[in-house]
């Protein structure tokens, strides 16, 4: 199991554009073979940071994902909303 956190800080009037784009794919994020969970969490004193939070069987079914079309494409919409390079852990539960 590999748990994946990916810390996003966006431009401040940029931040629902993000939530648009978020919204709009989360759900076609979880149904990828392999994702057992994805979310979004906002940082509760600065509202333009964002971490996502998403469980996967494996690294490969990560991979696979990170490879996919959507990924592309989603990241791609995202990328351009940053005011700091984003920051990302894969994790294994002990």
């Amino acid at each position: 199991m590999i748990i994946r956190f990916v810390k996003m800080t966006f431009i401040p009037e940029k931040t629902n554009d993000f939530l648009e784009i978020f919204e709009a794919s989360k759900n076609k994020i979880s149904v990828c073979d392999g994702c057992k969970k994805v979310e979004l969490l906002r940082d509760t004193e600065h509202p333009n940071i964002f971490f996502t939070h998403s469980i996967w069987e494996n690294e490969n079914a990560l991979e696979n994902y990170r490879n996919s079309e959507l990924f592309k494409t989603t990241w791609a919409k995202t990328k351009i909303l940053f005011s700091e390079k984003p920051q990302a852990w894969s994790l294994k539960a002990m």
